[in-house]
């Protein structure tokens, strides 16, 4: 069921997954459960290509050959979806370990993955549909989630997907903004980012083809009932996209593996990756034709991007790339919350280092509450911490960094070395470390730790970490 041989990793390098895989994100935000966690916790707006790549991993390691990784995945994600919880605006409870609406999120990655074979011109037969089926039965079951929530066979699972779709799914505000927000606003990923012409160009002819694209492979009784509307001709343009970008299968295999585009994507120009050299010269490339595209078409100037060394940033800057990571223009435990689980990740830490890093970053939160929130309603605005702008650097803020330096110190020798530095920032290696012998003293990672978060300048090590899309 996993591993080199299953169907799941067959599917998961075939350039038409991106397509599926969004259509699935749709089905499942249009769940008013999985909708209202999303906009409650979700960093799917501010930061979508660091959601994407962390996605990704986890599929990974999930359906990998390595027993060990995979249960050590299912355990993280488990403590991840035991945080999540609250209530929807209409006051319905909602809680991420639900295993019935786990179950629902697995059923749309099965069935988008079978909608996307179909619509590319090559429907899955019986046999590898149900050899699929028991593979995402088996990831439920990693997951400890116990038999009857995704229907035993696969006859029976049709008349529950078509349940669901007809009676429990709604036109939610996450659903819209997948649809009509996300992908008009996309930010750059960390490659793009110094072609912010040439971007916005793309994102403006790509973005609405793809919600289109999306909308019209949406089941057509949800459709109806959530009152999407679909523009001309769009059945035909969905199809022929499935059957243009399966096309890219073809393409030598290191071309179109899913995790090398992810972490493409993710690379920055001052990175120290080999690749990086390469990437510079791909970005003066894509400058020359931002110049030209500003010279002939009538696009409003986009603004170039600071320098990403030793360049102020302002309040407002600070609070929407930093601080706000949901992207719902406010900062409360949320956004901290999910800086805590995106160092976790990245340090794959076991449960009591990684309880340790949620209260340290709990603690700043009710101290930040007590210093900012002036109007008492629970959350900082962007005016309230513009007007303050206080010295962010308190004793809840040095225990972060105390205790996500011990996180990272996997060793225990009070230095951070090479590997170690690697593993927490995976680009700008050795930017930033300190000393001849290439190791980080706590003192020296404390104090760049708090500079970045209370000082509001750039970092090359702390930006693609926290700032970056």
């Amino acid at each position: 069921m996993f591993g080199a041989g299953s169907r799941f990793q067959e599917f998961v390098n075939d350039p038409r997954w991106a397509l599926a895989i969004v259509r699935a994100t749709v089905l499942e935000a249009a769940h008013p459960q999985v909708g209202a966690a999303l906009i409650d916790n979700s960093t799917f707006v501010a930061h979508p290509w660091r959601r994407l790549r962390n996605t990704l991993r986890s599929l990974q390691r999930m359906f990998g050959d390595d027993e060990q990784v995979r249960l050590r995945e299912a355990a993280r994600l488990n403590r991840l979806h035991a945080r999540l919880g609250g209530t929807d605006p209409r006051g319905r409870p909602y809680s991420a370990m639900d295993p019935a609406i786990r179950a629902w999120v697995v059923a749309t990655l099965f069935e988008s993955t079978v909608t996307m074979c179909r619509l590319g011109g090559q429907p899955l037969e019986q046999h590898g549909m149900e050899r699929l089926y028991a593979e995402f039965q088996a990831y439920l079951a990693a997951m400890g989630d116990e038999a009857g929530h995704l229907p035993p066979t696969l006859s029976e699972f049709w008349p529950y997907y078509d349940h669901v779709v007809a009676q429990e799914l709604e036109n939610t505000e996450a659903m819209r903004i997948i649809l009509y927000k996300l992908f008009d606003h996309l930010p750059a990923p960390a490659l793009l980012g110094g072609v912010p012409t040439l971007w916005a160009t793309g994102r403006a002819v790509a973005g609405p083809l793809i919600g289109a694209i999306t909308v019209a492979s949406l089941p057509e009784p949800f459709r109806r009932r959530a009152g999407l509307p679909e523009m001309p001709g769009a059945q035909t343009l969905m199809q022929g996209a499935y059957l243009a970008v399966g096309l890219a299968r073809f393409l030598p295999d290191g071309w179109v593996r899913a995790d090398a585009v992810a972490d493409l994507l993710a690379l920055s120009p001052d990175s120290d990756d080999p690749r990086a050299r390469a990437v510079t010269a791909l970005h003066d490339r894509m400058r020359r034709a931002g110049a030209l595209i500003r010279l002939i078409t009538p696009l409003p100037p986009q603004p170039e991007p600071a320098s990403r060394t030793g360049a102020e940033r302002g309040a407002e800057e600070f609070f929407r790339e930093v601080l706000d990571q949901t992207g719902d223009g406010y900062l409360d435990w949320p956004d901290l919350a999910a800086m805590a689980r995106e160092l976790s990740t990245r340090l794959d830490l076991e449960e009591p280092e990684e309880t340790r890093l949620y209260d340290a970053y709990a603690d700043w939160w009710r101290e930040l509450q007590r210093a900012l929130d002036t109007d008492g309603d629970g959350r900082v605005s962007a005016r309230e911490y513009a007007t303050a702008v206080p010295s962010l650097a308190g004793p809840a803020l040095i225990k972060v960094a105390e205790v996500l330096f011990d996180a990272t110190d996997k060793d225990g020798d009070q230095h951070i070395d090479a590997d170690e530095y690697r593993t927490l920032f995976q680009t700008a290696f050795h930017r930033d470390t300190v000393g001849t012998d290439r190791t980080y003293t706590r003192g020296a990672f404390v104090r760049d730790f708090l500079a970045f978060m209370s000082g509001r300048r750039r970092s090359t090590a702390y930006d693609p970490l926290l700032a970056q899309a």
